[in-house]
């Protein structure tokens, strides 16, 4: 059994002063008002011009994210390589709307393919799709695709092909993509899209990897129809599983327009798909890869148990457990400890561009319960052993 409360290997890279920093900075994400004040702030500032990038840079940022540029990531790759921990580049600039803006991004993403496949310290990079064309557009699409007029046409196929340039450039250099999942109104179409690429090119690997958000109740159903896909078509399948983070404006657009709400009716219903999709998956090693992507502990060790059952080794290149930069390092670290293949998401981007982000994991720590909590908690128990 994996002993997640030995914080000893968890901060043993941190010093004293940066764990008083984290403990503070989880310590005003426990209160959703002064998160909701402080966002606001931020936003203010920049509006403003007032300028509060040092400010920034050494709290949420420094938490959060790697740097704002890959170069920039470089020491955190370095940093989290010496526990065995590998790196997930994600280029976390959102919120553009223009089409040099997507094409700039793109060309960013394919950078970080490039960096990728020169360093074994990073298996996988990421995307998002609303990074490469108009949101508007793609909830358009996944709606009602048959109402889009003519140029809405051609600026939806310049989305496709970005997306498959990127794919391309990860299979000529044989480094794995994940797709983020987003919101239910944008998901039809994001599906479409990655499992055309992943037809394309998931021929002798699973080069593409689609993200399935299991707090909606049709996902599992979903992910055993694609699943099914492939197996029939002779392809591989990446699948990076996820809880979500978007539930309370899930249900606020349900409500607000009046259909059906897409998410689960509560958090057991949740977990218990969560883990139907694991066992479904692992039922299919021999075609799907499957990154967890989670900061459950339960999960986590549900997935080993399975392992252990199966008589997989710890280090099975199919299979990778995933956290985020400055969140659940506890989990991470004893992961890694253990001999298990183990990568954090590493956003990086200018401050300024990459504030929505921030924000939004601000705001989703705030609402994911407990999670806030039990960092503090685990930060406490350091402080306490190192004293």
């Amino acid at each position: 059994m994996i002993n997640f409360e030995d914080t000893k290997p968890v901060f043993t890279h941190k010093s004293n002063w940066e764990l008083r920093k984290s403990y503070y900075l989880f310590s005003i994400l426990q209160h959703s008002f002064l998160v909701k004040i402080g966002s606001l702030l931020l936003k203010i500032s920049f509006f403003l011009r007032i300028p509060f990038n040092k400010l920034i840079k050494m709290t949420i940022f420094n938490q959060f994210c790697g740097g704002e540029s890959i170069q920039d990531c470089t020491k955190k790759i370095n940093e989290l390589f010496q526990f065995g921990i590998g790196t997930i580049l994600d280029y976390s600039v959102e919120g553009k709307e223009n089409e040099s803006d997507f094409e700039k991004t793109k060309e960013e993403i394919i950078q970080t393919i490039y960096f990728s496949a020169k360093n074994s310290k990073i298996p996988f990079t990421v995307f998002k799709i609303t990074g490469l064309g108009k949101s508007s557009l793609i909830e358009k699409a996944s709606l009602d695709f048959q109402s889009l007029e003519d140029n809405e046409l051609v600026e939806l196929n310049l989305v496709a092909m970005r997306v498959d340039e990127i794919c391309k450039a990860a299979t000529e250099n044989q480094v794995s993509v994940f797709v983020d999942a987003e919101d239910s109104w944008y998901q039809d179409y994001i599906d479409q899209l990655v499992e055309s690429m992943i037809f394309k090119y998931n021929n002798e690997s699973s080069i593409v990897f689609n993200t399935i958000q299991l707090y909606r109740h049709d996902r599992l159903q979903y992910m055993r129809g694609l699943i099914s896909r492939c197996n029939s078509n002779g392809k591989k399948l990446g699948l990076k599983l996820v809880r979500g983070a978007y539930m309370e404006k899930e249900r606020e657009q349900a409500s607000k327009k009046n259909y059906p709400d897409p998410i689960q009716k509560d958090k057991q219903a949740t977990d218990n798909d969560f883990n139907k999709a694991v066992e479904f998956c692992i039922e299919n090693i021999e075609t799907v890869s499957l990154c967890l992507g989670t900061h459950n502990e339960k999960s986590v060790l549900h997935l080993t148990d399975l392992m252990k059952k199966r008589a997989f080794k710890k280090n099975d290149s199919r299979i990778w457990f995933a956290q985020l930069l400055g969140m659940s390092d506890h989990i991470s670290f004893n992961l890694s400890k253990e001999g298990y293949n183990v990568a954090k998401y590493v956003p990086y981007g200018p401050i300024k561009e990459v504030l929505p982000y921030l924000i939004r994991r601000a705001e989703e720590n705030t609402s994911v319960s407990g999670q806030t909590g039990r960092e503090l908690s685990l930060i406490k128990i350091e402080l306490e052993r190192r004293n």
